[in-house]
């Protein structure tokens, strides 16, 4: 099978979330299915930015990004937490390689289009294009490829992107059976009460009542541009628990939410009940 695994930037501060997270990606890759790793920092980006004096501003919840905060963003996403995941995935027992987006040219991205002017919120970009013959080889070399969230313009400047809107993206051109939200909350929260299911027509009312906000409005907003690219299979998942990423690769009943395409509302409700 062949799966896309985003992990949040929380959860990379994490010595031993990071390590239990690895450990269950090298099994899943040992199990035969094709992975690709897709890893968000925001976090730790602005922490860095803050050690350097470097304010962050947020439009619509994307990053305003200047040259100086894309050049941190380099150092960070792509150096850093990069191989943070990819070494302890490889420690772990899989081998797995870090990449960044002018690697072998992987990840492609132009310039995010911003009240009508391309480039408005600087070099914030967004996946228009994915290396899929250089990906395979890394299957078939038995090699789990871990990508940072960034993409290389037609202009040779790298684009910060959203890791979860960069997730969806790449399930769509590798052809994902799944793809899987790793988060530092349990799931799509109503309250402290945790929703089993979601259909992508639900989400819009979600917002509407102030039921979801922030990170998690970007998050399904890319649920459903994967679901409607074809992905069989969404889900958003705790980080934290025990197996709960092997259970959601495996298709099983697992913790967490499942996003369903707008046409399953009424298998959603029966699946809730």
């Amino acid at each position: 099978m062949r799966l896309v695994i985003k992990l949040a930037g929380a959860l990379l501060d994490d010595a031993a979330t990071v390590a239990g997270v690895a450990r269950q990606i090298a099994a899943l890759a040992q199990e035969g299915h094709e992975l690709l790793i897709v890893h968000g920092g925001g976090k730790i980006f602005t922490s860095t930015l803050q050690r350097m004096g470097i304010e962050s501003r947020f439009v619509n919840g994307l990053r305003v990004t200047d040259r100086e905060s894309r050049d941190v963003a380099v150092m960070v996403l792509g150096g850093l937490l990069n191989k943070r995941v990819a070494g302890a995935i490889s420690q772990a027992g899989q081998p797995a390689i870090g990449l960044c987006a002018s690697d072998a040219a992987v990840f492609l991205a132009e310039p995010m289009v911003h009240n009508e002017v391309a480039g408005g919120l600087g070099y914030v970009g967004y996946l228009t294009g994915v290396n899929v013959e250089f990906v395979e080889s890394m299957w078939r070399a038995g090699v789990v490829p871990v990508a940072a969230c960034l993409g290389l313009g037609a202009d040779g400047e790298l684009y910060n992107i959203n890791a979860d809107h960069m997730a969806a993206a790449c399930a769509d051109f590798i052809h994902a059976d799944r793809l899987i939200y790793l988060t530092d909350v349990a799931g799509v929260l109503d309250g402290e009460k945790v929703l089993k299911v979601v259909s992508a027509d639900e989400v819009e009312q979600l917002i509407r009542k102030h039921k979801v906000s922030g990170g998690m409005i970007l998050k399904l907003e890319a649920c459903k541009r994967a679901l409607s690219a074809g992905v069989q299979q969404v889900r958003i998942v705790g980080g934290g628990l025990k197996d709960g990423l092997r259970s959601a690769a495996n298709g099983g009943k697992c913790p967490g939410t499942r996003v369903l395409p707008a046409a399953y509302r009424a298998a959603a409700a029966k699946f809730a009940s």
